[in-house]
């Protein structure tokens, strides 16, 4: 009886070690396919090794027209709408945090059915109100839209990063005369540095890989970001410049993979706060 508990066990942890591995090469395919094209000077649709390398795909991308200034744009956009989002969010979640109202509830419940709103169906009145008040293809505009895309589920995610900070910290600080926000600067944040970076990661992310919101809200060509230059590499008829669409992919990759490294060790920490409430 033993043995055949543990053979059904082995035979199921077999499985799901299979499976694992299947869904990580269905995840690792593309990549392998994008490292492969911009280095193959016969780049197509198939997965291969390439018969030799080059950097000709490299060399033909990185102008300014095609790379550097989409790049810079992009870092403008969501650099700015990231930092937006994240100190908005703070102020936020801090008072859901920390004071109990009968309203939170109600507050938090419209946050969660924000996230769930179609970006398509806002977009109408959205374009509409930016030509108004003179936001269209500007870049103000669209950090503004794209910091309050993405508010909600930053709020959500700052609120419950926060609840897990003892207010008996902050207690100590207001008797030593700090205010509320002195002690969100300088007691809170600092000890909340993983679900900051958390939100600040996740945010960017999201805008960083964003083609429909500058599409529609920018105009001008030499204000559009890579997400939506990186359009250019699809020409008409089916034809696709596939070797230089893949070294594009791999530049255009590079800002997210360098924040994720920078800010990593403070997503592999803990909450600093170790025996601070001890006593």
């Amino acid at each position: 009886m033993a043995r055949t508990f543990a053979g059904r066990r082995s035979r199921r942890r077999l499985a799901a070690d299979a499976g694992l591995l299947l869904a990580a090469a269905a995840f690792a395919l593309p990549l392998v396919w994008v490292v492969l094209s911009a280095l193959d000077p016969h780049a197509g649709l198939t997965v291969r090794a390439p018969a030799g390398l080059t950097l000709d795909h490299f060399d033909a991308i990185l102008t300014d027209d095609i790379t550097f200034r989409p790049l810079l744009n992009s870092l403008i956009l969501c650099g700015g709408a990231t930092a937006l989002t994240v100190a908005c969010a703070a102020l936020a979640a801090y008072p859901l945090s920390r004071f109990r109202s009968r309203l939170n509830r109600p507050f938090l419940l419209t946050v969660v059915f924000a996230t769930s709103l179609p970006i398509t169906a806002i977009m109408v009145p959205v374009y509409a109100l930016f030509v108004r008040v003179n936001l269209i293809d500007t870049f103000q505009g669209t950090i503004l839209f794209f910091a309050a895309s993405q508010l909600p589920f930053a709020i959500w995610l700052m609120k419950n990063f926060m609840d897990g900070v003892p207010k008996e910290l902050e207690e100590a600080a207001w008797t030593d005369g700090a205010s509320s926000f002195q002690s969100l600067l300088r007691i809170v944040l600092p000890l909340m540095g993983p679900g900051v970076a958390v939100v600040t990661v996740f945010s960017f992310v999201m805008m960083w890989g964003n083609f429909f919101v500058p599409f529609m809200l920018l105009l001008t060509p030499d204000r559009m970001p890579a997400s939506v230059s990186i359009n250019e590499f699809f020409g008409n008829r089916g034809m696709v410049a596939y070797g230089q669409l893949a070294a594009f992919s791999v530049v255009y990759s590079t800002p997210v993979i360098l924040l994720y490294v920078l800010i990593s060790r403070r997503l592999g920490g803990g909450f600093a706060l170790g025996g601070a409430v001890k006593g």
